[in-house]
């Protein structure tokens, strides 16, 4: 009895320590001795194994159908003989008749310790794919383990995470021991657990960082529309508050650009455009063209694709090195984006020298473009060197053409 009590009471200390349903223990330890009593008796005897919650006492009985006439010894009992066990027997009804088995209770003992084992590390991994499920497509803090081949490991806790090479920044250096953000990417159930794997260059690791950092995206008075990523050089994030009182590139942008400022720290240096959401197409590419500014767009709804002109200085920083500001803008939008010079869609009709000059306001801005001078200066903390280089320089040149124009 003593050695039945400590069983209960280790399996109850544990299933405490492991959060596992204790009921399913009990349950996994009667089927498993189910299993070693047939052994005994024979495959085609019907056996039932109890396990007393309270107790630990572990019974065994052989299971007979009660018949008038007998045809299967084992597996029946003719109604006569049931009712000199209990004279309630029906035909049709379940005698339960104590199985005396040699050495039964070493046998139950080998079975339960192996038994809740078994259980104990499919529960474990049932419980940690069931937290890191709830995971998928969240960030992770984590810190780097090791390297296998070309796969870095990442601890997170419970568990390491895999990130794969196509899933790391170009140039980025994985040091031992350095923490990381990362996004789950997915969680699959393995025979031996959950395997997690997470990346760096998801665009949604750039709008998850975001949440995290910019209360109005958490809170949803700030919603994030669209974000286009290359991952280690230039992310392009579209925003937009329902609030006219809200001016939601600069929740994102933060004070000083310290939000901001974080992200991109995170991101190693990753360069990010911040612009307003519109549901005007020409507002919207215009704005995905930043920094550039835009004279003119013309967008086909039928074919989705738009030309945008912009002035002839700034045609270099509207299509980007490589082409990367006009590839990023058009994956931001959703449109095929044809940039032209103001030369080059004037020598092809597009329009003529009168109307680009009608096309300016006072300032210098078309009709429509959202990017006032304050609204660039703001943003250039959070990619200062660049727009120094290459858009303040623009800026300049543009502004002495307004006054050569006015």
């Amino acid at each position: 009895m003593s050695n039945n009590m400590e069983l209960i009471d280790a399996l109850n200390q544990i299933v405490k320590e492991k959060g596992i349903d204790s009921e399913v223990i009990f349950e996994a330890i009667e089927t498993s001795l189910v299993t070693a009593c047939k052994k005994h008796f024979g495959s085609r005897t019907n056996i039932k194994v109890t396990l007393d919650r309270n107790t630990g006492a572990v019974k065994c009985f052989k299971q007979r159908t009660v018949v008038e006439v007998l045809e299967d010894s084992v597996t029946e009992i003719l109604l006569e003989d049931a009712r000199q066990i209990d004279s309630h027997y029906e035909i049709g009804d379940i005698v339960d008749e104590i199985a005396m088995l040699k050495d039964f209770g070493r046998i139950a003992a080998q079975t339960a310790k192996q038994v809740v084992v078994q259980k104990f590390r499919e529960a474990e991994r049932e419980i940690l794919y069931s937290e890191f499920i709830a995971k998928e497509k969240e960030i992770l803090n984590g810190t780097i383990q090791r390297k296998e081949g070309k796969n870095i490991i990442i601890a997170t806790g419970k568990i390491d995470a895999v990130l794969a090479p196509n899933e790391q920044i170009a140039g980025e250096e994985y040091r031992f021991g350095e923490r990381v953000k990362v996004y789950v990417v997915e969680v699959k159930q393995t025979p031996k657990g959950p395997m997690v794997s997470v990346s760096r260059t998801h665009p949604d690791l750039v709008k998850r960082l975001f949440e995290q950092e910019v209360p109005e995206i958490f809170e949803g008075v700030v919603e994030i529309k669209s974000i286009s990523r290359e991952a280690g050089s230039r992310s392009k994030i579209a925003v937009y508050s329902k609030n006219p009182d809200i001016d939601a590139v600069g929740a994102c942008v933060g004070q000083n650009g310290y939000r901001v400022n974080l992200i991109v720290a995170e991101l190693g240096g990753e360069k990010v455009d911040i612009i307003n959401w519109s549901d005007e197409p020409h507002e919207f590419i215009a704005a995905a063209l930043s920094p550039s500014k835009v004279i003119a767009v013309i967008p086909d709804m039928e074919t989705g694709s738009s030309t945008v002109v912009v002035p002839n200085h700034q045609l270099s920083l509207a299509i980007g090195k490589e082409g990367q500001n006009a590839r990023l803008a058009a994956k931001l939008t959703g449109w095929k984006i044809d940039i032209k010079s103001e030369s080059q869609a004037e020598e092809e009709g597009f329009f003529s020298t009168t109307q680009f000059a009608e096309m300016f306001d006072e300032t210098g801005y078309t009709e429509g473009e959202h990017y006032e001078e304050d609204e660039y200066y703001e943003g250039e903390y959070y990619d200062e060197e660049h727009y120094e280089d290459e858009y303040v320089d623009d800026e300049i040149i543009d502004e002495e053409d307004n006054k050569e124009n006015s």
